[in-house]
């Protein structure tokens, strides 16, 4: 059978609390088409960091060997998912004058503006991630998103820089190379999530996508096109599951059935008469005898936690100066945000719109893979997309539009 060249594969790896996924897809006439993916139960991890390389590396084994035979191809390198609440942001500004004269600005001007913008003091463990720059001043005049071949004496950029843990993120690294798995590049998952269920018009309007996996939950802001803030907050979907588990002596597997299919977050909208049962004939239910108790039980369990989630995501919006600009709202998508009532919660606590992101299909993608709790995955392949053709118009001398040019990390 004829395999696919490597270098038109992109293979990612999303490795999460709960689990470990790698997709595959080719390139085929410029367009992302999709080949295969594994899913495993994660192992070895802890509140979304490694906590075992050995049994975190053998569930990345057995996703990329699962996504190796369905895509009928070798797997040798990935892209990473880096999130978590060691990943934190900071904005700065910086520039260079070009001399007495005015001068034409080249790529050349354009770097040394952004490396002079990105020499900020960072402690000594942490990494950047990407640097994202949001605008250009070029002799005092502000939004300007690509000043190639523009005329002037002195060029100015504010930047968005996202960083992480070194260690952390080389954790995720080694585990990925233990599996049989080379990095290529790493990505904020926040940043990617957004590639895959966010709009243009939503980022040029101000938008908050916040990506809710099991343990976190990752931010990220955009106004007028360009991201202006990215935070985690240390609240995921596991929270909700785990005070249920407590609330109702239940099993932590039995909690996370009851909330996905009884589960809301709004005690009012449930009727005061509902009974549920728990425990009983269920195979998750521990082996429990069977017991009725009141539907709104769980929503006064719930609601709390998800007031406490969009109450801490609002101050963090507030103190990044950014909970003003959400002109389109807020995006929320990730596994987590699928909890009944979870966006009137939201609503009424951020004061904006708000709806559940689904990611954008792939060519031939199965209907398993449309689901939230795969949008940072595959978003991680777009932003690779066109990371990778952003790096070959360069190679071509091609002034490629500048949003493009520094989407990836120098």
């Amino acid at each position: 059978m004829k395999t696919q060249k490597p270098e038109n594969l992109i293979t990612v790896l999303d490795a999460g609390s709960t689990k470990s996924c790698v997709l595959v897809a080719e390139l085929h006439d410029g367009v992302l088409r999709y080949r295969g993916h594994g899913v495993e139960p994660s192992k070895g991890m802890r509140k979304g960091l490694i906590a075992e390389l050995g049994p975190a590396a053998e569930a990345i084994n057995r996703a990329a060997l699962t996504a190796e035979r369905t895509a009928k191809a070798a797997i040798e390198t990935a892209v990473v998912g880096i999130g978590g609440t060691h990943v934190r942001g900071m904005n700065s500004r910086g520039g260079i004058s070009l001399g007495s004269r005015m001068r034409e600005i080249t790529r050349e001007e354009v770097r040394a503006a952004v490396d002079r913008a990105r020499n900020v003091a960072l402690p000594a463990d942490r990494e950047v991630l990407h640097l994202l720059p949001q605008e250009f001043i070029l002799d005092d005049q502000p939004g300007i998103h690509d000043p190639i071949g523009m005329v002037g004496n002195k060029l100015e950029v504010n930047l968005h820089l996202s960083t992480c843990s070194g260690g952390v993120a080389q954790s995720v690294i080694t585990c990925a190379n233990r599996a049989g798995l080379e990095v290529t590049d790493t990505v904020y998952e926040g940043i990617a999530s957004a590639e895959a269920v966010l709009s243009a018009d939503e980022r040029e309007l101000g938008v908050c996508i916040a990506d809710i996996g099991s343990s976190t939950t990752e931010l990220a802001v955009f106004f007028e096109g360009s991201v202006a803030h990215t935070a985690v907050l240390p609240i995921g979907g596991d929270h909700f599951t785990n005070d249920l588990a407590v609330g109702l002596h239940v099993t932590v597997e039995e909690a996370e059935y009851l909330k996905k299919t009884f589960g809301h977050c709004v005690v009012t909208a449930v009727p005061q008469l509902n009974e549920i049962e728990v425990g009983g004939d269920l195979a998750i239910s521990g082996g429990q005898p069977a017991r009725m108790v009141r539907q709104r039980f769980l929503a006064e369990v719930l609601e709390p936690r998800a007031r406490e989630l969009f109450t801490m995501m609002r101050d963090n919006l507030r103190q990044g100066g950014v909970l003003e600009a959400l002109g389109a709202g807020c995006v929320f998508t990730g596994g987590g945000s699928l909890i009944s009532g979870l966006l009137d919660n939201a609503e009424s606590l951020l004061r904006v719109p708000a709806r559940i992101g689904y990611p954008v299909p792939l060519s031939r993608m199965p209907e398993e893979l449309a689901k939230p709790e795969f949008s940072a995955m595959i978003g991680m392949l777009l932003y690779t997309h066109r990371t990778q053709v952003r790096k070959a118009s360069e190679e071509q001398g091609l002034r490629s539009k500048l949003k493009s040019i520094f989407a990836g990390s120098f």
